[in-house]
This record gives structure tokens, C-alpha cells and sequence, in this order.
């Protein structure tokens, strides 16, 4: 279908409406803009454009965006810094400077000098390239690197030679989401790599991912595949190798199942490239990790029979489930996120330590390593969230971690386990003006009597009375929200409005089963929860429906997606960002095939039922008010297809009874990025534009 200038005659750009449908187990599943999926159409881009065209029509009225613009670039000026990797006295660390675009790979020698390693601006001056993983050899000198280019989520690893800079092995494509395994010696490692697209079955390229040795210099083409064939093609795959060489452990995860099968191999004075791997726990409903220490024990964390995780330990010649002795047994309340070992020689005892999250909330604990025995608390900076526990591989008495909360940029914080004592190893590098704000976290109740908290973030010292609020959630895929520093929620609430964030079912704030009571038939939970919360900040006086907003990206974007074809009345604006909508099709397109143990699938005429029961694109209906939407899509995203907010936009511009002057339901596409890591002016373009959209809904003015 043609479109001109003449299509702003009518309320919305005209969409290319058909009468496709499936008939899938005996049921018509009607897909009135299938004609949209195809990106590439004549009709498809003309339509873009116009909706391109509509969005800058309304982005031109939004009087608050430049002043969220400016003072979002101001609160990142705080830039980040991360968490050492130790290799003897070398640090690697990353650092974003007040200005900088990326954050940028940095190693501190032996003597102190500090060196760039990489720096993605310097690979690519438009800011489109990321470096996306890293990984130091055994002996520090070597280095493994992965980025990807313009926006394509596509890493393409290599390897340095840290003291001279220079590239010395690589690149090797189709190592996406790949882990490094060094050998001693760096002569070898193991990664991930994805079969080639020739070798694999019409747009399945993005699967099949096998394990290979990969030896220096050698042609990635003669890399050694150990491990992978005859797997589920959905597979992902983990490697490590112990510090002394000897042990080498694989894992296997369908999808993003939440359970995997795990592998060890004695590697002595074997072949690597033929390593007898070993079943340690396979079939099991459950997540495992194995990380052989230097007294020799192999530590197992798993959450077999401890859904908040428990810390077990056995001999790696013996390292099945049945010799497993808890080391840390499962907190009823708290869920165990990471540990370190700290047994150098200086120290009178071993220590470990181990990470938690008790209601979303941090604490870090030390114990005897021996025999698990608490020995004190950590004492931290507030009540946030910690990240990045490290400790030295060669042993020491020390241990690293990242700290931050809702007004304190990450922060790396050192322990010393000979004195007990915690401090400030280095700070974000920018100095910031950070509002007052007062976070609090509250308990409410959802529709099946299920306790939910929520933390909402105001306006230091103000009363509380409605005020533009945004409600923020995610719900999925076992992943929790914690406190942190947001240049957007603090923007906003220094304008005077509310941001409020919902730990709902689907994440993992209270363990898997929280993740299980929020996933697959039990999915309605999460939207149900996301409702309830809305309901919270009305009945307790932060807001009004006609004052809030929702807001959720990739799997939040679903939720908001399903909050707002499910409970229209209860929002006035919705930011929905790189979405899925289309449950029924979801598989078909980028990654959407790895998440169907979190979501079922089509192909089940069971699952089938679960899906249309939410899918937000099959529940718009005509003649509803529905609230304003804003959908932001990426075209360099190869996670979530763009072609859900395309299909969604449409069926909504043409189904809301909403005037379209003051209730718009607008489409935003970004070019040269993907789902993830983006450059800082990128972030706060597409920030300012979605508080901007949002201000402009709920009456917002940026004091």
C-alpha cells in the first residue's frame, strides 16, 4: 500500500491491514497486520516513515524534553567504573570518564602505570561498537576480547597482547554470548562459537552453538569441537577451566531454561582437545555451577532442592549430587546470588563470602571457609545493591565488589578479611549534583493474596500527595530488580514526580519459585502483581490513574503490552520499549525460540491457550480509550524483532477511540543499535525522549 504526505489527512498513518490468520490445533488466530513483519516491504517502510514523521510531529510539542535532556547528561557525567580482575599484581577494570561514550578496558601494572587496552571510540568514532566481553588469560598477559560492530549485536572475538597492544590472534565471528576458558600458558582456550549459516537449516543461524579449542594463531576454521553435537539447537553453553589447569567444566542450558546440565573433565596430561567429560548432574529441574577452589574442593552452587540457592562442597574425583555436603545452607529468606574464596597465606583462616538479596535488598556476609560458620556482616555504604564479587585466583585476603543505590553511582568497595574492614577501593570518576531523593519499600498485596513489595523513590521532605508517577517492572526470565543509580528515575523525581519499581512474580528477588510463579501457565501472575501496584500508589495517594505511567522494555515490555490491553483505564501513558507482543508468532523471529520454557510455546495446543490468554496484540480491541503509547524499537535488535511494535502500533491506532491529538499512540525507531549497550548521548536521546513523552501525558514540569 502506497502512502504520501496525504496520509496525515487522516489520525494515523494507514496501515497495510490484511486477513491473514493461523490455524493452529483448530483455533483461528487472526493477524490482520502480518504485513508489517516483513521490515524490508515497500509497504512496511513507506509506513515506517510516516510513523517516523507522526513521532517528530508530537516530539516537537514535548516542552520538557530539553530540560531532561540536560539534566540527564549532567547526572552521567558521574561515569562508572568496574570491578578488578586480578592476574597476580595486574588489574583489569573498566572506567567511563565525564565525556566519554563507553566505558573504556583499562589495566593497571604491576608498578602502577594504568594503559587503555580497548576503547570502543577509538575502534569506531560514531559510538556504534561495544565491547561486549573480556577475558584475561591465566597469567594476565594475554587478553580475549569480544566486540560487536554498528549496532549488530555480533561479537567478533580477538586476543591482545596486553603489554604491547597489539592484536595477535582473531577475529573469529559467530562467538555471541561465547565464554572464555584460558589454558595455563595462554597457548590455548576453550569458547563458544555458532555454526556456520550454510551448515544449518534456513533461519536457524542464530542457533547451534558448539564448544571448541581454539589454539593461537591457529585458522578458527581447524578449531576442535569437544562438545554440542546432537544438542538441543536452542543450547547455550558455559566453559571454565580451574586456575591449576586440571579442571575443565561445561554446561548446557536450553534456552534460557532455568535449569542446566553440568560436566567436568580431568584435563592432568590429557588432551585437550579430547577431554573426558564427565556427567555431574544431567536432567535435573534445577541450576548448578562448579568452581574448583585452591585447597583442591570442588564448590557447587546449585538450587537443588534450595530454590533461594544453597553453597555445597565434595571432592571433584566424587562430584555427584550424592557426595554434595552444604557448606551454606539455603537461607529460608535470602537469596544466595555469588561467593569468594579468600584463603592466602597471611590470613590466620580462610574466609568466604557470600552475597545475598533479602527482599531485593544487599548484605554481604563472611563466614569460615572450612566449615560455613558466620562470622560478620559487611558492613555497606547503604541499604543498595552488590555486584561483582571477586577475590584473587592466585589466593589472597582480599575480595572486590560494586556497590550502588538509588543516589550512589557504582562504587568498587574492598575488603580486607586480616582486619574486617571495608573501603572505598575507587569512586565513579564524576562528580555530580544528585537530588534528595527518599526511597521506601513497601508490601502490598496482589489479586490472589500474594505479598509483593515495591520501593518508591519522591521527593525528599515533600508530602505526600498524586503527583506524575511512573511505574517500572520487568517480571521474567529470574531476574531481579535491585536498587541502583538512574540518571532517569532521578531526573524525574527531582522534577517532582514519583518512580515507583515493583519486584514482581518472574523475577528473582525471592528465589526461583518467586521466577517459577511467574513464568509459563502461571504468567498472568506478573500482570496481575504489575496491576495491583497501580492499585497500591492510587489507594495510598502518590498518584492517579489519570497522573501514571508504566514502563517496561523486552520482557517488560510485555507486561506493559498486557497491562494496558488488560486494565486500559487504570494508566494514562505507556512506554513500551523493544517489546514482544505477537506471543503466538514470538518463535519465529530473533532469539524468541530460547525463551519458550519461560513463555510455552504455539506449537502445543496447551501452551497455545496460555499465550492467547495474555498476547497483548490479539487483545486490542475497537471503540477502547486506550493511554497513550509510546513504543521505542531498535533496528540493530537481534533479541526481540521490531516487527512487535510495528504490528501492536498499528492494531492500537486503529482500535483506540482515544483522540489522537492529546492520546497518541506513537512509534520510535532507532537505526546502528541493538537490545543492549549503547552510547552515552544515545541513551540520553532515546531517556529524554521517553520522559519527555511521559512529562507531557501527566502534566510534568521539570522544576
Amino acid at each position: 500500500m502506497a502512502l504520501d504526505a496525504s496520509t496525515f489527512q487522516q489520525p494515523y498513518p494507514l496501515a497495510p491491514r490484511g486477513d491473514d490468520a493461523d490455524v493452529l490445533h483448530g483455533v483461528t488466530v487472526p493477524d490482520p497486520y502480518r504485513a508489517l513483519e516483513a521490515e524490508d516491504d515497500p509497504g512496511t517502510q513507506t509506513w515506517s516513515k510516516a510513523q517516523r514523521m507522526l513521532f517528530d510531529e508530537h516530539r516537537a510539542g514535548w516542552p520538557a524534553r530539553a530540560a531532561f535532556a540536560d539534566r540527564l547528561t549532567r547526572l552521567l557525567e558521574a561515569g562508572s567504573v568496574g570491578t578488578p580482575v586480578w592476574r597476580g599484581d595486574r588489574a583489569f577494570h573498566t572506567r567511563r570518564l565525564p565525556g566519554q561514550e563507553h566505558a573504556v578496558l583499562l589495566t593497571t601494572d604491576p608498578g602502577g602505570a594504568e594503559r587503555t587496552l580497548v576503547d570502543p571510540i577509538a575502534l569506531d568514532p560514531s559510538g556504534a561498537t561495544t565491547l561486549d566481553a573480556w577475558q584475561p588469560s591465566k597469567e594476565g598477559d594475554l587478553l580475549a576480547y569480544q566486540v560487536s560492530e554498528g549496532g549488530t549485536e555480533e561479537s567478533v572475538l580477538r586476543v591482545l597482547d596486553v603489554a604491547t597492544g597489539e592484536v595477535v590472534d582473531g577475529p573469529i565471528d559467530r562467538a555471541r554470548y561465547s565464554p572464555v576458558a584460558w589454558l595455563p600458558g595462554g597457548e590455548a582456550f576453550y569458547y563458544v562459537r555458532r555454526l556456520p549459516k550454510d551448515a544449518v537449516p534456513a533461519g536457524e543461524d542464530q542457533f547451534h552453538r558448539r564448544v571448541y579449542l581454539h589454539r593461537l594463531g591457529a585458522d578458527p576454521a581447524d578449531d576442535v569441537e569437544i562438545f554440542g553435537d546432537g544438542m538441543e539447537k536452542t543450547n547455550y553453553y558455559g566453559v571454565s577451566v580451574s586456575r591449576d589447569g586440571r579442571w575443565l567444566v561445561v554446561t548446557a542450558a536450553a534456552g534460557t531454561a532455568p535449569r542446566n546440565d553440568v560436566w567436568l573433565a580431568e584435563l592432568g596430561g590429557a588432551d585437550p582437545a579430547a577431554p573426558q567429560l564427565r556427567p555431574v548432574i544431567v536432567g535435573q529441574d534445577a541450576k548448578t555451577a562448579l568452581h574448583v577452589g585452591r585447597d583442591g574442593r570442588l564448590y557447587v552452587w546449585t538450587d537443588l532442592g534450595a530454590p533461594r540457592g544453597r553453597l555445597a562442597v565434595t571432592d571433584p574425583t566424587t562430584p555427584e549430587p550424592e557426595h554434595w555436603r552444604d557448606l551454606l545452607p539455603e537461607d529460608p529468606e535470602a537469596v544466595l546470588e555469588g561467593y569468594a574464596l579468600l584463603d592466602g597465606d597471611e590470613l590466620d583462616a580462610p574466609v568466604l563470602l557470600a552475597a545475598r538479596t533479602r527482599h531485593a535488598i544487599s548484605e554481604v556476609t563472611a563466614h569460615a571457609l572450612a566449615t560455613g560458620e558466620a562470622l560478620h556482616t559487611l558492613e555497606l555504604p547503604g541499604i543498595g545493591s552488590v555486584g561483582g564479587l571477586s577475590e584473587r585466583p592466585e589466593g589472597g585476603h582480599e575480595a572486590w565488589l560494586g556497590y550502588t543505590d538509588h543516589t550512589v553511582p557504582v562504587r568498587i568497595l574492598r575488603y580486607d578479611a586480616r582486619t574486617r574492614t571495608v573501603s572505598t577501593w575507587a569512586d565513579a570518576p564524576g562528580a555530580v549534583d544528585v537530588p534528595a531523593v527518599r526511597s521506601e519499600q513497601v508490601t502490598y498485596r496482589s489479586k490472589d493474596g500474594t505479598e509483593v513489595r515495591m520501593v518508591i523513590v519522591s521527593p525528599a521532605g515533600a508530602a505526600r500527595q498524586p503527583r506524575p508517577a511512573v511505574l517500572y517492572g520487568y517480571g521474567g526470565f529470574n531476574i531481579a530488580l535491585t536498587p541502583a543509580y538512574s540518571a532517569s528515575i532521578l531526573a524525574w523525581v527531582e522534577a517532582g514526580g514519583v518512580w515507583a519499581v515493583a519486584n514482581l512474580r518472574g523475577g528473582s528477588e525471592e528465589g526461583e519459585q518467586w521466577h517459577r510463579a511467574g513464568m509459563r501457565e502461571h504468567k498472568q501472575n506478573v500482570f496481575d502483581d504489575f496491576a495491583a501496584a497501580a492499585e497500591y500508589l492510587v489507594a495510598e495517594g502518590w498518584t492517579t490513574s489519570e497522573q501514571l505511567a508504566i514502563y517496561g522494555g523486552s520482557n517488560g515490555g510485555l507486561l506493559v503490552g498486557a497491562a494496558l490491553t488488560q486494565r486500559p483505564e487504570l494508566y494514562r501513558a505507556v512506554v513500551c520499549s523493544a517489546p514482544l507482543l505477537d506471543m503466538v508468532r514470538y518463535e519465529k523471529f530473533g532469539l524468541g525460540e530460547s525463551w519458550n520454557d519461560e513463555y510455552g510455546t504455539a506449537a502445543d495446543p496447551v501452551e497455545l491457550g496460555w499465550l492467547l490468554g495474555y498476547s497483548p496484540y490479539h487483545h486490542v480491541r475497537d471503540g477502547v480509550e486506550y493511554p497513550s503509547v509510546l513504543f521505542t524499537v531498535f533496528d540493530g535488535d537481534s533479541r526481540v524483532d521490531t516487527l512487535h511494535a510495528r504490528k501492536m502500533a498499528a492494531a492500537l491506532q486503529a482500535a483506540t477511540s482515544g483522540d489522537p491529538a492529546t492520546r497518541p499512540i506513537l512509534l520510535r525507531a532507532e537505526a546502528n543499535v541493538g537490545h543492549g549497550a549503547r552510547a552515552v548521548s544515545r541513551t540520553v536521546d532515546l531517556s529524554a525522549d521517553q520522559l519527555g513523552f511521559v512529562a507531557a501525558q501527566l502534566g510534568l514540569e521539570p522544576r
